[in-house]
Order: structure tokens, then C-alpha cells, then sequence
């Protein structure tokens, strides 16, 4: 189980973390100002410190607030069978590239996560791979990534 204290410390230290990096980095194109007005640096390094400021607000009130479970073992098994598929298809994007991955994913979670029958879940796993093509490659004309496969097959 994890609990809402826990998320909290994490987003303040990963917002607070990015907040930082901003201010830092902004330094470099200066802050305050000069003979021309406002030094580029300016804006982005307020902002960072705004982002740091408020992440160490987060941080500390979620050090005062009574701990309690956010996410259960149940929510963490939903939340992971959303998540994996995801991540493997977006893994296969670079080797199989996006139509195949896109058939690949639609199949998979539409029959194992979702129930629907299998000719159906193959229906949509040819439909959407054309219709991105269709709108993207065809109407846009904006290729989208073939991958290894791709270049295999000379495409």
C-alpha cells in the first residue's frame, strides 16, 4: 500500500527537484537587470523559485498531515495493468513501429484486459493502425516512426 504521504513527498521532491534546475540554469542567462531591460534569465529563474517554494510548502504540510493509505494493493494491480501495456507498446514503437505496435496493442488489450471477442478486438486492431495512417501519413502528410521493422522492409 502506498500511502497519500508518501505521494506527496515524492511530487514536492520531483517538482521541487525541477524547480531548482530551472533557477540554476537560468543563471546562466542572467538575472536582474541591464542596459537593454530585463536579462533573459529573469522570468524563468522567478519561476523556478516559485516551483521550489511551492514544493517545499507540499513538503512540509505533508509532513503535518495524518498519514493515509492512497493507493491499496487492488488499486495498485488496475494501476499497473493500465500502465504496462502502455509501456511495452511505446517500447515497441522503435522496433515494430507505430501501425504494428498499434495493432499489437489494440489486440492485446482489447481481448485480454477488456473482454472483448477476438474478432472484434481484430477489427480494431486493423482499423486504427489504417485510420492513423489515413489521417497522419496520407491527409497531413506527417510520417510517423516505422521502426526497425519498417526498415527491414525497406518502407
Amino acid at each position: 500500500m502506498i500511502s497519500r504521504r508518501f505521494l506527496e513527498i515524492a511530487t514536492a521532491v520531483l517538482t521541487g527537484t525541477f524547480g531548482a534546475a530551472v533557477a540554476i540554469s537560468s543563471l546562466d542567462n542572467g538575472i536582474g537587470w541591464s542596459t537593454a531591460g530585463v536579462e533573459a534569465g529573469t522570468f524563468p529563474f522567478l519561476v523556478g523559485l516559485i516551483i521550489l517554494l511551492g514544493s517545499l510548502y507540499n513538503l512540509v504540510r505533508s509532513r503535518l498531515d495524518p498519514p493515509q493509505v492512497s493507493i491499496t494493493r487492488a488499486d495498485m494491480r488496475a494501476l499497473l495493468a493500465l500502465f504496462l501495456p502502455a509501456a511495452a507498446f511505446i517500447a515497441a514503437i522503435p522496433l515494430l513501429g507505430m501501425y504494428v505496435a498499434t495493432a499489437a496493442y489494440m489486440l492485446g488489450v482489447l481481448t485480454f484486459r477488456r473482454g472483448v471477442s477476438r474478432l472484434r478486438a481484430l477489427v480494431y486492431a486493423v482499423v486504427t493502425p489504417v485510420l492513423l495512417y489515413l489521417v497522419f501519413e496520407w491527409a497531413f502528410q506527417v510520417s510517423l516512426p516505422h521502426g526497425l521493422l519498417g526498415e527491414i522492409l525497406g518502407l
